[in-house]
């Protein structure tokens, strides 16, 4: 099935993606198409990406990216203002916030998602991301434009979660349910974080970062932390024609129980024993 028949989103969006060379502000009825499927994008009744529970792949709505990247050659500059802060840009912030606790300096632009139970300190949500409930979005953090991320998931304080729209069939960021990023942590480029992962302080992941068991020394599916399991940095040496050199990677210190919620002491614990803080 192609990725355009699993859209909630009209064709018409693909029509106005093959005309779009030739579109401007002044197309009027074409703004009014894109606004309404980006709408639905806010509401939560459409997103970029899913996760295919029977082939366990990451699905990217390419219509959704489309409509996204659409809005940007439609909608025009508007200055706007909200209470001392001046705004110009075209897209503009997001209102619908039911059931969101919004602590002052958090900033969700429309056409983001984000679920009743959710909780955004003084932080970014970019355009096409999708915030389930339950999360908390810590201080200073940042979710990029179509970035997935699960139910109950703390971003801590700091992390940067990297957003992609171009080309519009690249996967995005996929955080699960359950799962704690620690503080100035980067997930980034396809990166996927499974159910119930933990990343320690400063973890830094990409699609193509290799991620290693140090209890077996295997060597998993790169760019992907397995569920429930702590990941932290580290080193994977490699010779080259000058010598050899650490390459960045991703630990898997410990394997946790499937289900179990995360008791902050105990995996302060599991990192403390292996010389890494919390």
């Amino acid at each position: 099935m192609s990725q355009s028949l699993k859209s909630p989103l009209p064709a018409v969006i693909d029509d106005l993606w093959e005309q779009r060379s030739g579109l401007s502000p002044a197309d009027a009825a074409a703004r009014a198409e894109v606004v309404a499927a980006v709408d639905e994008i806010d509401a939560g009744n459409a997103r970029v990406a899913f996760i295919d529970h029977e082939t366990d792949e990451v699905v990217v709505d390419e219509r959704a990216k489309r409509a996204i990247l659409l809005a940007f050659r439609l909608l025009p500059m508007v200055q706007s203002q909200v209470g001392d802060f001046r705004h110009h840009d075209r897209v503009p912030l997001k209102t619908r916030l039911d059931g969101v606790r919004v602590v002052p300096g958090a900033i969700a632009r429309w056409g983001s998602y984000i679920a009743p139970g959710t909780v955004l300190m003084p932080s970014f949500v970019n355009i096409g991301a999708y915030v389930d409930s339950g999360t908390m979005v810590d201080t200073w953090a940042t979710v990029g434009s179509c970035a997935q991320i699960g139910k109950n998931v703390h971003l801590s304080g700091g992390v940067g979660v990297g957003g992609v729209l171009e080309p519009p069939n690249a996967v995005p960021v996929v955080i699960e349910d359950e799962c704690m990023i620690g503080s100035r942590s980067i997930v980034a480029e396809g990166a996927r974080v499974r159910t119930g992962a933990v990343l320690g302080s400063g973890t830094n992941i990409t699609k193509s970062t290799h991620v290693i068991d140090v209890e077996t020394g295997e060597e998993l599916p790169r760019g992907e932390v397995p569920a429930w399991s702590v990941a932290v940095n580290g080193t994977r040496f490699r010779k080259f024609p000058g010598g050899e050199f650490g390459m960045p990677a991703v630990l898997i210190l410990k394997r946790l129980t499937a289900g179990e919620r995360h008791d902050k002491s105990a995996l302060n614990e599991i990192l403390r024993d292996h010389g890494v803080d919390g």
